[in-house]
């Protein structure tokens, strides 16, 4: 059993099961009722994601070293608040039991908050493929 990261709108794996979405908001434009069928998410957990005022000062130069340093040192500060560090702890401790996948919209994963997702959900101890 493992947690996958993805980006939300990509193909479905075998055996990912269910998709949440780490994103600060739903996607626009697409009807609610068909956010699984278009393989975007099964949940929305919003508490995952980077505030909106992270995401508003780091998204016009993300591709800066500096800024992306500074989103990465934030982002994890607003994690470890108590209600996100038990969403992680949460995660963590279901991925030895069920499959399941966490995401983000962001073509790069590199630059996007669920490369740090990742690592963070690695240090609560998750299973991660």
């Amino acid at each position: 059993m493992a947690i996958r990261v993805v980006r939300l709108g990509s193909p479905r794996t075998k055996d990912e099961g269910l998709r949440i979405g780490t994103v600060r908001r739903p996607p626009r434009g697409e009807p609610k009722a068909e956010y699984a069928s278009r393989d975007l998410y099964d949940v929305w957990l919003p508490n995952l994601a980077p505030s909106e005022e992270l995401l508003k000062q780091a998204h016009a130069s993300i591709d800066d070293p500096r800024v992306w340093r500074d989103f990465v040192r934030r982002y994890r500060a607003e994690m470890k608040r108590p209600e996100s560090r038990a969403l992680l702890e949460t995660l963590a401790a279901l991925s030895r039991h069920a499959n399941f996948s966490v995401g983000c919209y962001c073509a790069d994963e590199s630059r996007c908050h669920r490369s740090v997702l990742r690592k963070l959900l690695t240090e609560h101890g998750a299973e991660i493929v």
